[in-house]
């Protein structure tokens, strides 16, 4: 029997708290589960670094049209059954992926995990923006955004830790045996939170047009969106970064992995708690600006004829800003469109994995001997971010 979504004070149940952080944790986990592989798979296929980023980039841009796709359609026939369509599809794109022949197969199958993968982390907001108000929407929006920016950070340190047993074939069975445990997990937990009466009555891309008519929502979609796009600059060229640049071991590069994860965790948790005293509007006008000064510190360290080590500690500064960033961002952008709140989510969620699919490959374009690239688009993604915030606050209060 499905468990009750709410308890007595109106929070979501903890069982419900759960499912949606394994929604929210299980596809960004495949994000980057195998980056410390790459130079496995490298060599498997014979293929450029450029080439093996490419599974990364295919796996983006699917999340990017997955969650436009799965987003709006919820907003038409409910949650649950295309959560679960998803669920089956991530599935069966991961065995592909485990049994993929050569590159051009595993990035067709890295695009089809993004694509089905999507339905988890773009449903699970809508829930949320279904059952929750006020600070609350914020607060667990901020929770589920702490996951869902933690996994994709704490995956190389897995990963670490998995290549040598079981290589990357094995990181891609181990995650099609985690999206069968989340359709177990759905089935078990969930029930429908957007009743009949409330659906789209416009059609699918109803929901989505509607959303351009909100400049708040689209303001902070693209904080969201540029804020992400900073950490995904760093995340795809850190095995060079941290084992090239700096000269790092493999087992340093997942500590220091992990240390960035806390960070990050430590974020969004105190952020969950600030939201209660303190507007949303207000933490992400301080912490963009912030994200901006770490990201030139970065440039500037690798610019500079300075020890390479260094670099860790604006890096570390760089991705605990972006965690009061995701979840406030996100909630004020879905408390403007409650009505079209699956729609928002795809939106959302679209425009953060394009940005990432987009600044993913050029973090390498100079090879893998300079951090100078990384730093750059770091740079500019919070550029972005720190004037969308500022705007926003003129505009808005």
């Amino acid at each position: 029997m499905p468990a009750k979504p709410l308890n007595r004070s109106g929070g979501l149940s903890a069982a419900w708290l759960l499912v949606l952080a394994f929604l929210s944790m299980t596809a960004p986990l495949s994000t980057d589960l195998y980056l410390p592989s790459f130079p496995r798979v490298q060599q498997e296929f014979a293929a450029t670094a450029s080439g093996v980023q490419l599974t990364l980039t295919g796996f983006l841009l699917g999340m990017a049209a997955g969650q436009l796709a799965f987003g709006a359609i919820s907003d038409k026939f409910g949650r649950l059954r295309p959560l679960l369509i998803g669920n089956v599809g991530a599935i069966l794109s991961s065995v592909a992926a485990a049994l993929a022949p050569n590159l051009e197969v595993l990035v067709a199958a890295r695009l089809g995990q993004g694509l089905f993968g999507a339905a988890g982390i773009v449903i699970a907001r809508a829930i949320i923006v279904d059952l929750t108000r006020g600070s609350e929407t914020a607060r667990t929006l901020s929770l589920l955004m702490t996951v869902n920016g933690v996994a994709p950070a704490v995956a190389p340190s897995l990963g670490a830790l998995l290549e040598g047993p079981i290589g990357w074939r094995g990181i891609m069975w181990t995650l099609a045996g985690l999206f069968a445990l989340m359709m177990l997990s759905v089935s078990s937990v969930f029930r429908e939170t957007l009743p009949p009466e409330s659906r789209g009555e416009h059609g699918i891309l109803g929901g989505l047009a509607q959303l351009f008519r909100v400049p708040r929502y689209l303001g902070y979609a693209g904080l969201f969106a540029t804020s992400f796009a900073a950490m995904m600059s760093y995340i795809p060229a850190s095995p060079f970064v941290y084992q090239v640049v700096m000269g790092l071991p493999p087992l340093a590069y997942g500590a220091l992995f992990g240390l960035n994860a806390a960070g990050l965790i430590i974020a969004g948790y105190i952020s969950s708690r600030l939201v209660k005293r303190i507007p949303a509007q207000r933490i992400v006008a301080v912490a963009a600006p912030l994200l901006l000064v770490f990201c030139a510190a970065i440039l500037a360290l690798a610019l500079a004829p300075v020890p390479r080590w260094l670099l860790a500690i604006p890096i570390w500064c760089a991705v605990t800003s972006v965690g009061f960033l995701m979840g406030n961002s996100s909630a004020l952008a879905l408390g403007a469109v409650r009505h079209v709140s699956g729609s928002g989510s795809a939106v959302l969620g679209a425009t953060q994995f394009v940005f990432g699919a987009i600044v993913s490959p050029l973090s390498g374009l100079a090879g893998d001997h300079t951090a100078v690239p990384m730093a750059v688009i770091m740079t500019v993604a919070a550029a972005v971010a720190a004037v969308l915030a500022l705007v926003l606050r003129r505009r808005h209060g």
